[in-house]
């Protein structure tokens, strides 16, 4: 008997310790000896952490999270309770959280919008115990994927296509450095790591207009070495991506100084 408890007191503490470090033995024991569940939307209802409830539950996409280690922000009188019983990922992309903002409906969200669902539905998997789907937009009764679950997987990767173009646009032209003062304006210049990209080299400042906007930007430009896509109709030149159609000098600036005071 002693033995027994001895051992049992030995398997507590390794799984104390265990879940200190951020493993939680639930995600193990339900992979290893439990059959997914499939819940309708009544049922996910059920699970907001009252007194009354089941459990607590939340679903991203079709998924259910048990987030009962979270009470504190998902179960009643919680920051993030409205959460609790539903699949609301529409709300984790858009910010409301009003009772029609807490919906499911991903219909005309936007690449980014969806990459941005995503970013939390890989949060919830890697925080929370999967514990299985609920039966509706994103799964049927079944457990089987929707078209709308592909139509928003599609989406998603095309958020990651036009996230990593966005990556690569920020280390050709990085973001200037800008400081406003109230007796000298406005000024933008440009450093080895302005716009938070670092690099070799520091640029100079120009205008950037982007096809299909009203304005433009202040970004940084290479002024050396040949450029950074070569143009077919015209000889490689040592101005770095000066010559790039979208770019315009700021006027009254010298073009090859790295900073530049701009006029009101």
């Amino acid at each position: 008997m002693l033995r027994g408890a001895l051992a049992g007191l030995a398997l507590g503490l390794v799984a104390a310790w265990a879940w200190s470090r951020g493993f939680d033995p639930r995600a193990w024991l339900w992979q290893t000896h439990y059959k997914e569940r499939v819940l309708n939307a009544a049922e996910l209802s059920r699970y907001t952490g009252g007194v009354e409830s089941p459990g607590l539950y939340l679903a991203v996409l079709g998924k259910v999270f048990d987030v009962q280690r979270g009470h504190k922000h998902y179960g009643p009188g919680g920051a993030y309770s409205f959460f609790a019983g539903k699949d609301a990922s529409r709300a984790f992309a858009t910010g409301d959280f009003t009772e029609t903002g807490l919906v499911a409906d991903i219909v005309g969200l936007s690449p980014s919008e969806m990459l941005a669902i995503q970013n939390w539905l890989s949060f919830y998997s890697k925080n929370y115990v999967l514990v299985g789907k609920v039966a509706g937009r994103f799964y049927d009764e079944d457990g089987s994927p929707t078209p709308l679950l592909q139509q928003a997987q599609a989406l998603i990767e095309e958020g990651l296509r036009l996230q990593a173009q966005e990556k690569e646009k920020k280390q050709r032209f990085p973001p200037c450095n800008a400081e406003w003062h109230s007796a000298s304006g406005s000024r933008v210049w440009c450093s080895k790591e302005s716009g938070g990209i670092r690099r070799d080299w520091a640029g100079v400042p120009r205008k950037m207009y982007e096809p299909g906007s009203r304005g433009s930007h202040c970004v940084c430009v290479r002024t050396d070495g040949p450029p950074s896509e070569q143009s077919p109709s015209h000889q490689p030149r040592n101005r770095g991506d000066l010559d790039d159609p979208r770019l315009q000098e700021y006027e009254g600036c010298h073009p090859l100084a790295n900073w530049c005071a701009l006029k009101d």
